[in-house]
């Protein structure tokens, strides 16, 4: 075929596999021609048209098309002479799809004699049924007068099967659009469903062209059969006839045939069958709900994320599932379908039409409501679920309070099963969420109130011991009585709870009212549940309990046969019977004690083998079981003495103090009655009791998100505070010396060592991995953050303090573990051993006093090789107490003595510690380990020792050559030792010295409500300022400038600090412990607070500044224990209250000896010690004997 010659064309061909073509856009007659059948189309006819001709042929691959871009250029009339018709698509509404299916998006489609000639982009439909598009076409004045506009669904976001379903078709013609002017205008389509679909035009007159009319054809055959189905299935929506249906469905079964897997539109075909045969179901017209879902998998599955018809897809499946279930009922459906609508919302913008029809009658809120009915799933599978339903019910979502009780629900469930306090923490936050849901007069704050009660004072107080749990419990528990007066349908509930909640804390604080009180709410809540009620057995075993927890013997057998009603009244299959077994197997037990009848302990321990048999190995409840049962054994034991009821009983000691899954203060509480009873009866697992204490107490301390409330925890132990002393003791008696230092150094000054794991140096970890080491430091940076001084009054606040603390402990526990996985590391941050603590003698012995209730004695740890023991036989735990208040009252007396009077009370109580305690000590330090006279010694008291100035240690006595017997301080140069891992924390710190520098602190004038004025401070500021050497940088603050924050700030700029000012001591709450400044105190807290590693010495000149308190002395809490865990290595402290006028004169002598002449400029922090103890000796004249030995040296 030959083409013209005046013209010169230039084309493009490409062949490619697509069912789309694109039409030529030059101004052009183009001829087609198709199986040697030509045929003619004029998209647009100018005067000079030059006709073109191109051949289309058949190619052997279906969909294989040709491509063609023309570029011409055309002699004649000029293009400036054409009129052109510009239309503006702006937007358009009332969009209803005649068959109700949900679009993918609403196109415009221009029609010229009967073929489309432009198509806009695919809008998304909006909430409101309307769609915006914006889109201008340019089309010629002379094509043809009459045109047709169509708005067109698209079930396909971008690539079209089809060209979808037509919602509108509307004739028009060039006057009907030109005659609006300038403005928009509004055209109106016949209704669809009731409703007449509008679009907003707007047209206006151009001279110039430059838009490309073009279509995008698809192969025929599938495009005419999809516009058939859908044309047909439109029809029986409307009809109902389901002959209508089936022509739709043979129609889109002819092309998925065509649209094999390989095929890119075949999902669309997957698609569209598949919703036509839905409705069809959903109709009761076709059956096989089955298949259809697995078409729309299918579908789904060539639609993954990103895609642009993956959400589409979602929620497809998720609308098959939905109506599946509610034909079914079929559990599996509803929750497929939750997680469908849980990916699916966030993909739906808000203000989409897809969105609205989710949140519609059959979409999300019907499947959370399904959800809801399932029955509670304590696996993670189901716990999954409820999260997912949980997120599909926002802030202000009418079912969210259902979703959250369901969640707790499940969360409470598990916890129960397997003790995670996550999920318990997790249920509490959700209860609370669910409470503030709840305004006043809602008809389930009661129950809510009820639930957040019960998960506070039952379960988390179990399980962690929290003091406030329990008095938050109680109180939520009186406001949901309050909400159900008599005659309540609930009343019951309410009564019983709370009265747990009394027995518990009865059983904490010895409350009679408490338990009085819970008794009678527990005869009450049983009169509500008459014989035959379904809870009457639960308030059957709580009232056993509680007649049980107060203990008499009428009490004892009225608790038995409550316990075997309520025992019986549950089924064997009952998830809650084990408990009712170890109930009645512990009261049996306690009555074997008093009876002695064989039977009571025999069924007692039957009954608890059988609870045992009940429970997973690590269910929570299997340490009740293990107590029970120990019990038995324990009473059988105490009554018929056979070893093999002693072993056993030591079994389950071990067993339930060892249990993971139950709550640390159980599990304390039976490893210290497991110690207790294995000294009591001479048994060889006390050892190994002392340490599971210890670890157990340690981990429950390090689980506490602020040192307050660790601090409580200690002392909810109160009973145990000699068991360092008492391990020590132990293992002395086993003549294991080595394990003994272990012991007492493990269990003393926990919370110094919990804090100090946080500041541990890096050095070698920094030279053997910097990124580990790096991560550790930044992980216990967050952690020292995250751990408050004080704990929250605000529940909701604390709790999440609590988690915060505990993900943050969770990866600083998993570095460090990787940590020891190192070479050389593999004892990172483990308790040392006693080749790591010998460490702390290295510049002299160790003197560690035992103060143990089974005997007193002292351990002298050297320089090199075993330790040494020194027994005290003529010293036991009561005289030290004796002693302790012998002191107190002789230096009370002493303070209000003259001068020169003789302190004959505290000669004869120095007398007493030198010829008790100290003196068999000298002997081992003389004559086996052969010390040099003015070495230096540290003394490292436990317990009950704590409390007496060992260092004063005087014999008091003239030789026959008329020389007086040395004093301790004459023999020795003497410092203490909170422990020995402070010892050597401070000597490692020692080697990261810097240029020194000097701060006096002094606050005389403390203000009204503070203290008495301190007249002597300013004039010991200056004689300070006289005695540091000029070469350091020394400043001075006092008065206005002495205030909290100035005081902080001294101290971390300063690597020498003199603080002379009122000290005071809290005896309740050691960690108030302060500094009294201009303004606010300077607190133990604040002082812990801070981290000086540079610092060095501090001269604490201030009352009781070096006194722990009497209810946790191992735990040497005071502000020079505060001072040196914040970085100064070596400071003077006081043990009692000191008098400002005198004290000037031990800290001139203390001063001048510090700074000698002879060693100008030598700023050397190891020395204070020395220089205390020539002080001390120097102003005996001049200063009373309770005013020198008030003074203590602490560290290096």
């Amino acid at each position: 075929m030959q083409g013209p010659s005046q013209k010169e064309i230039s084309y493009n061909a490409t062949r490619i596999y697509s069912p789309f073509i694109s039409i030529p856009s030059a101004w052009c007659n183009l001829s087609v021609y198709h199986a040697q059948q030509p045929s003619t189309k004029y998209f647009n006819r100018t005067p000079s048209t030059v006709p073109i001709t191109v051949f289309l042929f058949h190619s052997f691959l279906p969909y294989s098309i040709l491509v063609i871009k023309l570029h011409t250029t055309m002699s004649g009339t000029s293009e400036s002479q054409l009129e052109y018709i510009r239309l503006d698509v702006i937007s358009g509404k009332d969009l209803k799809v005649p068959s109700c299916r949900l679009p993918a998006g609403i196109y415009i489609s221009i029609n010229v004699d009967s073929r489309r000639c432009w198509k806009s982009p695919i809008s998304v439909l909006s909430s409101e049924e309307s769609a915006a598009w914006r889109d201008t076409v340019t089309l010629s004045s002379q094509a043809s007068p009459a045109f047709s506009v169509e708005i067109r669904a698209s079930y396909e976001a971008d690539r079209m099967l089809g060209s979808g379903e037509v919602i509108g078709k509307l004739e028009l013609s060039w006057d009907d659009l030109l005659n609006h002017g300038d403005e928009p205008f509004d055209i109106s389509f016949p209704p669809v469903r009731g409703v007449h679909p509008s679009l907003k035009l707007k047209t206006a007159i151009v001279h110039a062209c430059d838009d490309a009319l073009s279509d995008f054809l698809v192969d025929c055959g599938i495009a005419r059969d999809t516009d058939a189905g859908h044309a047909q299935f439109a029809a029986y929506v409307t009809s109902e006839d389901i002959s209508q249906l089936n022509t739709a469905v043979e129609h889109f079964q002819l092309v998925l045939d065509r649209c094999p897997v390989s095929h890119p539109d075949h999902a669309a075909a997957l698609t569209n069958i598949a919703w036509a045969r839905l409705i069809g179901y959903i109709r009761n017209d076709l059956q096989d709900i089955d298949g259809i879902t697995s078409l729309f998998r299918e579908a789904l599955a060539l639609r993954p994320q990103r895609h642009s018809n993956h959400p589409l897809s979602l929620y497809n499946l998720a609308k098959a599932l939905t109506w599946r279930h509610i034909k079914n009922s079929t559990a599996a459906d509803i929750r497929e379908a939750a997680q469908l609508y849980h990916e699916l919302l966030p993909l739906c913008p808000e203000g989409t039409y897809l969105r609205s029809i989710i949140k519609g009658p059959n979409g999300v809120d019907y499947v959370i409501g399904g959800c809801h009915n399932l029955p509670i799933d304590a696996s993670e599978e189901g716990i999954c679920l409820r999260r997912v339903v949980l997120e599909l019910c926002p802030q202000g979502h009418q079912l969210r309070l259902s979703a959250l009780d369901n969640l707790q629900r499940v969360l409470i469930t598990r916890f129960a099963q397997r003790g995670s306090i996550d999920d318990l923490d997790e249920s509490i936050r959700f209860l609370r969420e669910a409470v503030s849901l709840c305004p006043e007069g809602h008809p389930d704050l009661a129950s809510y109130l009820n639930n957040l009660a019960v998960s506070l004072g039952h379960y988390r107080f179990n399980h962690q011991g929290k003091p406030n749990d329990l008095d938050e419990a109680i109180s939520l528990h009186e406001e949901a009585l309050h909400l159900r007066p008599v005659g309540h349908e609930y009343r019951d509930v309410s009564l019983d709870n709370l009265g747990g909640a009394l027995q518990r804390r009865f059983t904490k604080c010895k409350d009679i009212d408490d338990i009085t009180r819970a008794i009678s709410l527990h005869r009450e809540a049983l009169t509500l549940r008459p014989p035959g009620h379904p809870r009457r057995d639960t308030t059957l075993n709580n009232l056993a309990l509680a007649l049980r927890t107060r203990y008499d013997s009428e009490d004892l057998n009225e608790a038995i046969d409550l316990y075997r009603e309520s025992l019986r009244l549950k089924q064997l299959d009952d998830p809650e019977r084990h408990v009712t077994l170890c109930s009645l197997s512990s009261v049996l037990s306690s009555r074997f004690t008093h009876t002695q009848k064989n039977e009571d302990v025999e069924e007692a321990i039957d009954l608890c083998q059988e609870s045992l048999a009940a429970l997973p190995s690590l269910h929570p409840d299997r340490h009740t079981s293990y107590f029970s049962l120990r019990e038995a054994y324990m009473s059988r034991y105490c009554t018929q003495y056979k070893p093999i009821d002693l072993a056993l009983a030591v079994e389950n000691f071990r067993l339930a103090s060892r249990h993971p899954t139950h709550g640390f203060p159980s599990r304390i509480v039976e490893a210290y009655n497991w110690a207790v009873a294995a000294e009591r009866y001479g048994h060889g697992s006390a050892l190994e009791a002392y340490s599971t204490f210890f670890e157990l107490l340690d981990a429950h301390l390090a689980t506490r998100s602020s040192t307050t409330s660790r601090r409580e925890a200690a002392a909810a132990f109160h009973y145990a505070r000699s068991l360092p002393a008492d391990a020590a003791s132990c293992a002395i008696r086993c003549d294991n010396l080595r394990h003994a230092v272990e012991l007492v150094e493990r269990g003393r000054g926990q919370q110094w060592s919990l804090a100090s794991r946080l500041r541990t140096p890096l050095e070698d970890l920094q030279s053997t991995n910097p990124n580990i080491a790096h991560k550790f430091s930044e992980l216990s940076k967050c952690l020292a953050d995250a751990q408050g001084s004080t704990v929250s009054t605000d529940g909701a606040a604390a709790d999440r303090a609590a988690v915060e603390y505990r993900r943050i402990t969770t990866q600083w526990e998993a570095t460090v573990a990787e940590i020891r996985n190192l070479q050389g590391f593999s004892q990172f941050l483990l308790p040392p051993s006693y080749e790591d603590l010998q460490a702390a003698a290295r510049y002299g012995p160790i003197i560690i006093l035992i103060a143990s209730k089974y005997s007193c004695s002292a351990i002298i740890v050297p320089t090199a090789g075993d330790p040494h023991h020194v027994p005290l036989p003529s010293i036991a735990v009561a005289d030290l107490k004796i002693l302790k208040d012998r002191f107190t009252r002789a230096i009370r007396h002493a303070s209000r003595m003259d001068v020169a009077e003789s302190r004959t009370d505290l000669i004869v109580l120095l007398r007493i510690v030198w010829d008790e305690i100290m003196l068999p000590i000298f002997n081992v330090l003389e004559n086996v380990l052969k010390l040099k006279r003015r070495s230096r010694i540290w003394l490292c008291p436990t317990a009950a020792f704590t409390s007496i100035p060992l260092h004063a240690a005087h014999p008091f006595q003239t030789r026959a050559d008329r020389s007086k017997e040395p004093c301790l301080e004459d023999l020795y140069i003497c410092s203490y030792t909170p422990t020995l891992s402070a010892l050597i924390r401070s000597r490692q710190m020692m080697k990261r010295r810097v240029t020194p520098s000097f701060v006096a602190i002094g606050q005389g004038q403390p203000g009204a409500g503070k203290g008495k004025a301190l007249s002597a401070v300013d004039s010991e500021l200056e004689l300070v300022h006289k005695l540091v050497p000029t070469t350091a940088n020394h400043t001075t603050i006092s008065g206005d400038a002495a205030t909290r924050a100035g005081a902080l700030q001294a101290l971390e700029e300063n690597t020498w600090v003199h603080l002379a000012c009122h000290g005071k001591q809290d005896p309740t709450q050691p960690y108030n412990s302060h500094f009294v400044m201009r303004d606010e105190h300077l607190t133990l807290f604040d002082i812990m607070d801070i981290h000086i590693p540079h610092a060095e010495f501090a001269f604490l000149s201030a009352c009781h500044t070096a006194v722990g308190d009497e209810e946790t002395p191992d735990e040497v809490i005071h502000l020079a224990a505060g001072l040196q865990f914040s970085g100064f290595k070596s400071v003077v402290g006081t043990l009692w209250e000191v008098d400002d006028a005198v004290a000037k004169h031990v800290v001139q002598a203390f001063y001048t000896y510090m700074f000698h002449p002879k060693e100008v400029g030598v700023m050397d922090p190891t020395k204070a010690a020395w220089a205390l103890n020539c002080a001390t000796h120097a102003v005996k004249t001049t200063v009373p004997l309770e005013q020198r030995m008030v003074f203590i040296h602490i560290g290096v």
